[in-house]
């Protein structure tokens, strides 16, 4: 018997993130897909409310959580990968290019413990590996332009897009955090979009473009090049990249991208505690020349 992926999203609307609970329901074998692990920046209090609701949903099914798939180092939640994997035995995955962005932000944060070649994560992926959920076989996508790590996950007719790709009346990821490439992404979103029609492209976000009542994350390739605002057919590279440069020029970092970043190149390992037993994130600061 052929396996068909079953898919169902948890929404936080505090990140504005979508996580994924991948199965097969042949093997009853399973993937979380980009785990948020909740975090108030006000208070620094951290909440596992997000991913028990995604431990609550396999259980109920009997699903085994194999796999805990990051689609790349996140700047606008922190992961829940190290919780889900205490909890489940999963291994955490992550695309290859990990280490580059590790190799970019360790000096930030002044992170002697972070190792720069991936070691924190339990498998690096390769553009075009191949492994399996159950009977289920995942092709991996390497899509930079976002971060230099960024991976799309294809699962039979569904591709787990990361922050590559929005719904069509919302357009693109940015592309201005260190590492990124415009053009890059124009490139790695052409790959997408040259894949069969039909194919469901599934988001890691969404922000209800105006105009638009409700949240939504799946779309379609062929929704995609027929009405994504960024980069519908006819669109070019050089037209696409001048756009993405504007727009981020008038973005603001995101509100969790401090704590995100030095949290998730860790695979989402907080810091040690010190020693009155408390843990404690870097906020670098920038003074007045």
């Amino acid at each position: 018997m052929r396996s068909t992926v079953q898919i169902q999203a948890f929404f936080d609307d505090a990140t504005n993130t979508v996580t994924y609970l991948v199965s097969d329901p042949v093997t009853r074998q399973a993937a979380v897909i980009d785990p948020v692990l909740d975090y108030d920046h006000r208070s620094g209090k951290v909440s596992t409310a997000s991913a028990d609701q995604v431990l609550a949903a396999a259980a109920a099914q009997a699903l085994e959580v194999a796999w805990i798939l990051e689609t790349h180092a996140h700047a606008d939640h922190l992961s829940a990968a190290p919780y889900l994997k205490a909890c489940t035995g999963a291994r955490v995955a992550i695309g290859e290019h990990i280490c580059d962005v590790q190799t970019i932000f360790r000096p930030v944060f002044n992170l002697d413990d972070v190792s720069g070649d991936g070691v924190e994560f339990d498998r690096l992926l390769r553009d075009g590996e191949i492994f399996t959920i159950g009977d289920l076989k995942v092709d991996v996508l390497h899509t930079p332009g976002h971060t230099p790590a960024c991976v799309s996950y294809r699962i039979g007719d569904a591709v787990f897009v990361g922050d590559t790709l929005f719904m069509p009346d919302y357009g693109t990821a940015r592309a201005d955090f260190p590492g990124g490439s415009a053009h890059t992404l124009y490139q790695s979103i052409q790959k997408l979009l040259a894949l069969p029609p039909a194919t469901r492209l599934f988001m890691c976000h969404d922000y209800k473009a105006p105009g638009r009542d409700s949240y939504a994350w799946e779309s379609t390739v062929a929704e995609e090049r027929a009405r994504n605002v960024h980069v519908h057919d006819g669109v070019d590279a050089d037209a696409f990249v001048a756009m993405r440069q504007r727009r981020d020029a008038t973005l603001a970092a995101p509100t969790l991208l401090l704590p995100s970043i030095q949290v998730n190149i860790r695979a989402g390992r907080l810091p040690e505690a010190e020693s009155n037993g408390v843990r404690y994130l870097k906020i670098p600061m920038r003074l007045p020349a």
